[in-house]
């Protein structure tokens, strides 16, 4: 059995939608989320889950070894940062590089980097005009969003669509894909 530990920073919606994919799988299970906001959705939805979840610090983060200790105590094969909005210090990268991954609500490398995620995304594709939009699922490295691309869906943006419609649209695709990417990966292993 294969141990993924979810990241998250907000509602928690994806880190939900994979742990329940993965609830009654041979394959993997959620073992554990990590969290950097104490007021994030998440909480309560792991709490609901029975999944143990971790809070911490910028300092925790950064300056010590904490969550690679949290990480090896529950022997996590995957990282997947589903909603997390921290650029993942370089320690962390070398200690699971090829297995940290994440979803991107836009197709990279077009609309990507610090600053770009949630609503803002979505804005700047309806601004630039794009007719095309969608999930990019990629490899994590020391850079934002530049990680190699594992898999992307897409899906129109409609005359007319607003940044909420878009997206609504992009987390049809998120739970539609983000747990099979997940399983494939850890399958092919």
């Amino acid at each position: 059995m294969k141990h993924i530990t979810i990241f998250a920073s907000g509602s928690g919606s994806n880190a939900e939608n994979i742990a329940l994919h993965f609830e009654k799988s041979t394959i993997a299970r959620v073992s554990l989320i990590l969290c950097n906001n104490p007021k994030a959705g998440i909480i309560e939805r792991a709490a609901r889950l029975n999944i143990p979840c971790r809070v911490f610090s910028r300092h925790d983060f950064y300056e010590t070894d904490t969550v690679l200790q949290l990480l090896r105590e529950v022997k996590t094969d995957l990282v997947v940062l589903a909603g997390f909005l921290w650029l993942v210090p370089g320690s962390l990268i070398e200690a699971y590089r090829g297995r940290i991954i994440n979803i991107h609500p836009a197709l990279l490398p077009g609309v990507g980097g610090k600053g770009m995620y949630g609503m803002k995304v979505h804005e700047t594709v309806i601004q630039n005009g794009a007719d095309r939009s969608g999930i990019t699922i990629h490899y994590v490295d020391e850079k934002f969003d530049e990680g190699e691309i594992i898999f992307k869906a897409e899906c129109s943006v409609d005359p007319g669509d607003t940044p909420e419609i878009l997206a609504s649209k992009i987390h049809e695709l998120e739970y539609a894909h983000f747990p099979t990417v997940i399983e494939k990966l850890l399958s092919a292993e």
